[in-house]
């Protein structure tokens, strides 16, 4: 392209570019780019005449070439797949594109569009040696970034994006590799942020953004085995749709305080098989979805009862510390509301975080709660028994209940005899007959006193001797279980 051939717009940029100059087409400071269409031709550039000039144009000696140009209008398709611009960066800051970038496969320094307005961004497999900045830009159509190796930052702070329904989704990062940070907060997207196979050396920072879903699949975060060294961090975020980590790794914390996570039909959030340094639930909003859990393994489960929703699945979640410490009563429900049914292994996961801080009362309130969980899959007769075990001894948890039922049927037996004395079976060869020790008798099924064998009741008092042997050995074998389990414990 001639010299001759360009605009005065053009023309300036043309000159600035050689020396690394600004070129600010703004009437005035901080005037954004919502209405291209309304700018004239002093400040509209032609998509070719900046690829010629990226591509071609002469460089001054002692100078470091760059394009910096604010507030133009850029008319038609910048073209540039596959080039090679790795001596200059690009910065088209606060421009208006009225068709989408197509720079699949471009390797350069630097490329900012910061609070720009753009139809869409073709910017797959592309390598930056530096930063990409979309922050604060508009962008209406898809922004595919899939397999882009980017060296610094991907700063997408304030930026608005939004995809036509049936378009695929708003951000596309598959497979991306991102050597510092994904830098988004107050980021507001409608449609789907596909983060699959990424890998990000720094944090993900998302914080007080606003996330809707996609209109066709209900996804508003598809992030499944995506690699973050830092944080993912979603405080003070509003999402509305499904958030799905399957299989990620996250080696700092997924900080979820404050949030908002609403997709009431399906999950909220699925982090199967998922490993996580730190999992935080708090300071905010019941979550209204299904929280799926199932086979992650967390290092720190910080989650507040209240932020937990209706339906858990939690089967073969593990995690090494659970907190805030809260008793044992506030954190059964989180069992009781798994979607799978009974899952032993939670009961015990939980057992094993009460005991690793040494809370031991609450490690048997929750072993407890496990086997009348486990008593309701029983058939009937292993259901009775299991209330007999319950209500004589607490499972083994509560020893003291069988003596407090021994006590009470001394007490009774006692006084019953000690009222009505039962004839001896040999009047002149029994004992002297002592009410107390005559109960033991009855009730103890080992021990013996010689007062059970040298007297017969009768009537009523007979009936009430088979009472108390039947109950002496219920007791008996229900305090042998519990032993037994206790010791199989240890």
């Amino acid at each position: 392209m001639e010299i001759d051939d360009l605009t005065p717009a053009e023309l300036r940029v043309w000159r600035a570019f050689a020396r690394g100059e600004r070129v600010d087409f703004r009437t005035r400071d901080g005037e954004d780019a919502a209405d291209g269409a309304s700018w004239g031709p002093e400040r509209t550039l032609r998509a070719p005449v900046l690829k010629a000039l990226l591509l071609r144009a002469p460089q001054e000696d002692g100078e470091i070439a760059a394009m910096k140009v604010s507030g133009a209008r850029i008319t038609g398709p910048l073209d540039l797949t596959h080039a090679l611009l790795d001596s200059h960066p690009v910065r088209l800051s606060h421009c208006h594109f009225t068709d989408r970038p197509e720079l699949y496969g471009i390797q350069l320094r630097r490329l900012s569009l910061h609070g720009s307005v753009l139809p869409g961004l073709g910017l797959g497999s592309a390598r930056v040696d530096g930063t990409l900045r979309l922050s604060g830009c508009r962008i209406s159509g898809p922004v595919q970034l899939a397999g882009t190796q980017i060296s610094g930052a991907l700063f997408l702070e304030d930026a608005e994006l939004s995809a036509p329904d049936g378009a695929g989704p708003a951000l596309k990062l598959n497979q991306a590799v991102i050597s510092d940070d994904l830098w988004a907060p107050r980021l507001r997207a409608r449609g789907e942020i596909r983060l699959n196979g990424a890998s990000v050396t720094g944090s993900v920072d998302l914080r007080e953004a606003r996330l809707d879903r996609d209109p066709d699949r209900g996804i508003v975060i598809d992030a499944q085995t995506l690699t973050v060294e830092g944080d993912f961090l979603l405080r003070e975020a509003q999402v509305h749709g499904w958030v799905g980590l399957r299989g990620a790794r996250i080696a700092g914390r997924l900080d979820l305080s404050y949030a908002r996570l609403s997709n009431p039909s399906d999950a909220a959030l699925r982090a199967t098989s998922a490993t996580i340094g730190e999992l935080w639930l708090r300071r905010g909003p019941a979550m209204e979805g299904t929280l799926n859990l199932r086979r992650a393994q967390v290092e720190v489960l910080f989650v507040e009862p209240e932020m937990l929703p209706r339906r858990v699945l939690i089967s073969g979640l593990g995690y090494t510390s659970l907190t805030p410490h809260e008793p044992a009563e506030r954190r059964l429900p989180m069992l009781e509301r798994d979607g799978d049914g009974y899952v032993p292994h939670a009961y015990e996961q939980l057992t094993a975080a009460y005991r690793r801080i040494g809370d031991d009362h609450a490690a048997r309130l929750v072993q407890l709660a496990k086997h009348r969980r486990h008593r309701s899959t029983l058939p009937w007769h292993g259901r009775l028994w299991g209330h007999v075990q319950d209500a004589a001894v607490g499972y083994g948890f509560r020893p003291m209940r069988a003596f407090g039922w021994l006590l009470s049927l001394l007490a009774v037996g006692s006084v019953a005899y000690a009222l009505e004395h039962p004839p001896p079976l040999k009047p002149g060869e029994a004992p002297d007959f002592n009410p107390v020790f005559y109960t033991l008798d009855l009730l103890l099924p080992v021990i013996s006193f010689g007062q059970e064998a040298a007297f017969a009741p009768e009537g009523r008092h007979q009936a009430l001797s088979y009472v108390l042997v039947l109950t002496g050995w219920i007791l008996a074998t229900a305090v042998v279980a519990g032993v037994s389990r206790t010791f199989n414990r240890l």
